[in-house]
């Protein structure tokens, strides 16, 4: 059975931001979207940039890297809904 790892307080991520974390070493992006946590693999599908460290707007975080845009909630590109990322939570 999982368990489950604290990764960070609700104070850490208030609404609209996202946190990288790095529990049990493997890159996850968390992102607090109206108040709702949601959390993404922190690799973005496209050139491997940092998802936790990207602007949110709205469910939509862009990569810093090359500004690739992937929706936190559904869990794939606004405009590749094939490229999935894998959803951790």
């Amino acid at each position: 059975m999982p368990s489950f790892v604290k990764v960070a307080s609700v104070s850490e991520v208030p609404a609209g931001t996202g946190k990288a974390v790095r529990p049990n070493g493997v890159s996850v992006a968390l992102f607090n979207v109206d108040g709702a946590f949601h959390a993404v693999d922190g690799v973005c599908p496209h050139q491997g940039g940092p998802l936790g460290e990207g602007i949110l707007d709205g469910a939509v975080v862009s990569c810093p890297l090359h500004f690739w845009q992937f929706d936190v909630v559904k869990g794939h590109a606004p405009d590749f809904p094939k490229r999935r990322s894998r959803n951790t939570a």
